[in-house]
């Protein structure tokens, strides 16, 4: 038996995202016409392969990463390493249940069918949350970048800016949303790759720094050795490594708009380990061999340390401009995910019914708006926070704690899968490798991660406070569930 036709025997029950809605006609406008209206597949293969790339490479990388080698030294690779090697599994997870049912549009709508109406609740809406957070956090950084040029700029100014650019560029078509993550992420790639290149050429040419200290692979082990803080300082570079891999889930979401899933989600998930091994791990060995891990400085951007070394007068500068590029490419990703999932939610009646309409370019206006609007709220975090990396760092701790809720659940959901739906595995053309005891192990990593974030006193005190959206996320299901009843019982 096909999988389609499995499909049509045993299918799980239809994803509500896939369902198209009608309005009623109180509720029409000139730009939704009667007809049924969904999501387009607007996106190419060559938009989901940067998507993907550029949902790996971010603000975490080009700045936290300088904190990363601060606290871990040379062993900041293998903490990447570990981080990818996890969420690899993750995301190879999530494809399959993807393409068990091209009814699905995310990962929300798997929680929704497997876990049931709570789970879809609470995955949409933390998921959602996790991206306003993760922008604010981007959004502090990018005032950052700003001011390095214009040092008196107001605060507001550049987040008020891109909060009008990005949602500009998102609400005309998913084409240009895909367009613009497309060149963002190209921007990166060359960043990284250009470092890569130059700490080659730095290496091979025996090159010493002025203050005397050569570049050389033994700088990998001859101050310290490969953990020269031990291990308490191997596993306080975590906190910022998370937060360089938010958006790694997004090419899931973004293959309900690409044209062909069955082709281009599996081509991009398994690419995934590659570019983590040249773009991550590669890389950070490359700062470490070149520039000694003791003076890396945190807060500053490595990569300006090592094209400074190699000549390049304007290093700081062209590496700011990439740095925006990549909070610019964050933000940019969160609107997308969290327009499409309050989209998602209003479809299944989780969320106000406006959040539902699309624009005449099958866009969730009104969705992309309203995040938007909430987005711009992260301006109070530059004026209530003694510093701008202060901001920075608490903002991302909770991001970065969000979004390890979001990958756990994604893990657990596979595990229901496999009990539930059997057959589909069985037919599956991609598989998770591994399968359940292997979800059994991402999961423990998890785990294992959260009581690491614990360690410091920073990070802890955004886990002491990230309980308090789940307790007030679960309070609004318990609200919404009682609204629902008494619609229910008043047919």
């Amino acid at each position: 038996m096909s999988a389609r036709e499995t499909q049509s025997v045993d299918t799980p029950r239809r994803s509500a995202l896939a369902r198209p809605v009608k309005k009623p006609p109180a509720t029409l406008d000139l730009e939704s016409p009667t007809e049924e209206r969904e999501l387009q597949r607007g996106l190419t293969n060559r938009h989901l392969q940067l998507i993907a790339l550029g949902g790996a490479i971010g603000t975490g990388m080009f700045m936290g990463s300088s904190s990363t080698i601060h606290l871990a030294g040379p062993s900041s690779a293998l903490v990447y390493a570990l981080i990818g090697f996890f969420l690899y599994f993750m995301m190879r997870a999530l494809g399959e249940m993807l393409l068990s049912n091209l009814n699905y549009k995310s990962f929300r709508d798997i929680a929704e069918d497997l876990l049931g109406p709570a789970g879809g609740f609470i995955a949409g809406w933390t998921y959602w949350f996790s991206w306003i957070v993760a922008a604010m956090g981007d959004m502090a950084a990018i005032t950052a970048y700003f001011q390095y040029w214009w040092p008196n700029i107001p605060k507001w100014l550049p987040a008020t800016a891109l909060a009008a650019v990005l949602p500009a560029l998102n609400i005309i078509a998913v084409q240009f949303f895909g367009e613009a993550e497309f060149w963002f992420a190209l921007i990166k790639l060359i960043a990284v790759g250009a470092l890569v290149i130059v700490a080659i050429a730095l290496l091979a040419s025996r090159f010493v720094s002025p203050d005397g200290d050569p570049a050389t692979i033994a700088n990998l082990w001859n101050d310290g050795g490969f953990f020269p803080n031990g291990l308490m300082g191997f596993l306080g570079g975590f906190q910022i490594a998370f937060f360089a891999f938010v958006g790694i889930e997004l090419v899931g979401t973004a293959a309900a708009e690409t044209k062909d899933p069955c082709t281009t989600l599996p081509k991009a998930i398994n690419a995934i380990p590659v570019r983590l091994a040249l773009f991550y791990v590669f890389a950070l060995l490359a700062i470490t061999a070149v520039i000694p891990w003791r003076k890396v400085v945190p807060g500053v951007s490595p990569f300006v340390s090592l094209f400074g070394l190699a000549g390049f007068g304007a290093a700081a500068s062209v590496m700011n401009f990439v740095l925006l590029t990549a909070a610019a490419s964050s933000d940019n990703s969160g609107l997308y995910s969290t327009s499409r999932m309050m989209y998602g939610l209003a479809l299944d009646g989780q969320a106000p019914s406006r959040f539902r309409k699309l624009s005449s370019n099958n866009v969730p206006r009104n969705a992309l708006v309203a995040s938007c609007l909430l987005l711009l709220s992260g301006i109070t975090f530059l004026y209530t926070s003694d510093s701008i990396m202060q901001a920075f760092a608490l903002v991302t701790t909770v991001a970065a704690l969000l979004f390890l809720f979001t990958w756990s659940l994604i893990v657990v959901c596979y595990i229901v899968y496999r009990r539930k739906r059997p057959q589909l595995h069985e037919e599956s053309i991609y598989k998770m490798p591994g399968g359940v005891p292997m979800c059994w192990v991402v999961l423990a990593f998890f785990t294992i991660s959260l009581v690491i974030l614990t360690l410091d006193p920073t990070t802890r005190i955004a886990v002491l406070i990230t309980p308090i959206w789940f307790a007030f996320i679960g309070s609004m299901y318990f609200v919404h569930h009682r609204h629902e009843q008494r619609k229910e019982a008043l047919r």
